[in-house]
């Protein structure tokens, strides 16, 4: 990682035009896309104590199976699935890091018949919210899937799999890596270990944001703090209700090529190791690793490919995902203090791109489009009846 020690900036970080707090794959792919829109950004990270979840992410850019029941979320992963090789290219070239970015797909794997219809039937009503929009996933049987991949051995209990062609993966340290580097050659500016305390609307118009002892300005102001946010949303009129869900990971040793495309809790990286998740459990902010997760993660693996069950498991951890009350993003603006914004998502991954592009010019624009209010928290504002 790179930090604010390692590149000479022109100018004062103690004014700028805008001050993103919080340093994860929402944060800094929002200052990169700010800094592109020309606007003079400050970047403020915690502590690698914080509870980061970048610290948990499996890499994926998903599309298949996400946004059920919740349309204009399907909608915009899709979106961003799309805007994602142009925006990966663009970032190796800029900074220099290749980001192993694969866009060949994603498999969903069934394990017995009635998982695979239960998965047709759950991916026909998803394509059924989007009238007028051509399908990008399809069902296959066993036999298709061996046809697919003729050199995988996959367990008796395969029944078949979804396939997404709109998915793909990356590595995800080495994109935060990548944006980082980015924002910073572009001018922005990183500063790490300078969690936020305070901000404080000002009389004026602005915002002063404080960190230990620092103090620094600007017009606009971005939390994008993950569950940090619960904390700061508040003092500039954005309060979100979050709650943390711990997501525990396995990953093995190194092994010879054995899963062509990333799976829905399976995915070999381009150096080999498989990584097995993600479990997903409502257990507050406890960080624990548990045997009985490890245990059932590793079974399941093993069901889908066998070969895993003779691997050397070499890291087993856990991180806390940043969630909502209906699981999908925030994206909003402050009506009592305007220029202050807020976003949170606990899919960072797939939604890079988007917010690196389209968000970052609607924030440097000061507006939220149409299209994205259906992500305002006001939206949890209902009444609860008796």
């Amino acid at each position: 990682m790179t930090s604010d020690s390692t590149i000479q900036h022109p100018h004062d970080t103690r004014s700028c035009d805008a001050i993103v707090v919080g340093a994860g794959v929402v944060g800094t792919a929002i200052a990169y896309g700010l800094v592109r829109q020309g606007l003079r950004v400050l970047v403020l990270d915690g502590t690698d104590g914080d509870l980061r979840a970048a610290k948990a992410n499996f890499g994926l850019v998903w599309v298949q199976g996400k946004g059920f029941g919740q349309p204009a979320y399907q909608q915009l992963s899709r979106r961003s699935a799309a805007l994602w090789s142009a925006f990966a290219r663009e970032l190796t070239a800029e900074s220099g890091i290749e980001l192993d970015y694969r866009a060949e797909g994603g498999i969903h794997f069934c394990l017995g018949q009635t998982q695979w219809e239960q998965r047709a039937g759950k991916l026909s009503r998803l394509a059924d919210q989007l009238p007028g929009h051509e399908s990008c996933t399809e069902m296959l049987d066993r036999a298709q899937l061996q046809r697919l991949f003729p050199k995988v051995q996959f367990g008796p209990e395969v029944s078949g799999a979804s396939y997404g062609r709109m998915d793909g993966h990356v590595n995800p340290l080495r994109l935060l890596a990548a944006l980082q580097r980015g924002f910073q050659l572009r001018g922005g500016n990183l500063r790490t270990n300078s969690p936020v305390s305070r901000i404080a609307p000002l009389s004026g118009g602005g915002f002063s944001v404080h960190a230990g002892t620092q103090r620094f300005e600007a017009a606009r102001v971005v939390v994008a703090a993950g569950l940090g946010s619960s904390a700061l949303g508040p003092m500039v009129g954005l309060d979100v209700p979050l709650r943390p869900q711990r997501g525990q990971l396995l990953v093995t040793e190194r092994l010879a090529p054995l899963l062509p495309l990333p799976a829905s809790g399976l995915r070999q990286t381009a150096e080999g190791t498989v990584m097995i998740g993600v479990t997903q459990e409502e257990v507050g902010y406890d960080l624990s690793t548990t045997t009985v997760a490890a245990a059932r993660m590793s079974r399941q693996a093993g069901r889908v490919l066998p070969a895993l069950r003779q691997a050397q498991l070499v890291r087993h951890w856990s991180c806390l995902r940043v969630m909502t009350p209906d699981g999908c993003p925030v994206y909003a603006g402050s009506a009592d203090h305007p220029g202050a914004w807020i976003a949170l998502c606990h899919s960072g991954i797939t939604l890079a791109a988007f917010h690196a592009g389209p968000l970052a010019a609607a924030f440097a624009q000061a507006r939220i489009p149409d299209e994205l209010q259906i992500f305002h928290h006001g939206r949890f504002n209902v009444p609860q009846t008796a």
